[in-house]
């Protein structure tokens, strides 16, 4: 009869083969799209385990105000897949800390990337690109991925210990539902009278936005993108969805840089850790 000792050295070395048997994914020194006939459901899909990797290496924002100056996190590993029509992106960074909830003094996590309009033998300047020269941003926020989870927008969710004794327009006299209930409603939530975007219930985590430099990004003129994302003990896994790039094709390549917001170094607007332009290519169907 073995020993306990001689059992849980065999565990140990059946679980080190087992794990040893896993393929490590391949590296490429650009980004990749596989072309795939179903595009993946959402970050954790097997799918992507077959999908070759990229580690993008991000560096501070340091280059217009406000700046960031300290690295916080250090690579965001990227993989990609395209069905002909549109192009997905699976980003992973490490975060420790959850953060997704706004605030006084409260920043959430967040990841984006950008893509030229146009595919040009020179891409525009990568922070935003540049005046008639625009760049198209897809931008995914850790408390709006909550909302879309299901995290209702009241006081209470957001803040548990917080106390209402009464709102106006939940009183009895207003049925709930009807025009006089809504009007009475939007007094409370003067953002959303005013149509801000940026705050509320959200139906997508993601926002399209676009840019020709530092200080012009604005919304896009319609939201094409869409996007989910999950998290383990590790950190963030976010996927984001797009139509493929105006013109490309496979041998032919364009540009694309990533940013990520770690909420808890109070990391927001232009304090963010980003790349340069990293070429983004096609493979082409076996």
């Amino acid at each position: 009869m073995r020993s306990p000792f001689v059992l849980g050295l065999s565990l140990l070395a059946l679980l080190l083969g087992a794990m040893s048997c896993r393929k490590a994914p391949v590296r490429t020194n650009e980004v990749v799209a596989v072309p795939v006939a179903k595009m993946p459901d959402s970050p954790a899909d097997p799918a992507w385990e077959k999908v070759p990797e990229h580690v993008a290496r991000l560096l501070p924002q340091d280059l217009v105000e406000p700046r960031l100056m300290k690295v916080s996190t250090p690579e965001v590993f990227v993989r990609s897949v395209t069905n002909g029509a549109e192009i997905a992106f699976r980003l992973e960074w490490e975060d420790n800390e959850a953060n997704d909830l706004t605030g006084p003094g409260r920043f959430v996590d967040a990841c984006a990337i950008q893509i030229p309009r146009k595919i040009e033998a020179n891409a525009p300047d990568p922070q935003m690109g540049q005046a008639g020269r625009t760049v198209e941003i897809a931008f995914w926020r850790a408390d709006w991925q909550a909302s879309v989870n299901g995290r209702s927008d009241t006081l209470k969710s957001l803040y548990p210990n917080a106390t209402v004794d009464h709102y106006p327009f939940e009183a009895r006299p207003l049925e709930p539902g009807t025009e006089a209930q809504r009007e009475m409603a939007k007094r409370y939530a003067p953002a959303e009278a005013v149509g801000n975007r940026r705050v509320g219930p959200r139906q997508s985590p993601v926002e399209d936005l676009i840019a020709e430099g530092p200080g012009t990004l604005t919304p896009a003129p319609s939201s094409r993108s869409r996007g989910q994302g999950t998290r383990d003990q590790k950190g963030w896994s976010v996927m984001l969805t797009r139509p493929l790039p105006e013109g490309l094709v496979p041998r032919l390549r364009t540009q694309i840089a990533f940013a990520v917001w770690e909420g808890g170094h109070a990391e927001v607007g232009s304090r963010k850790m980003r790349t340069g332009w990293i070429p983004l290519a096609l493979q082409e169907a076996k």
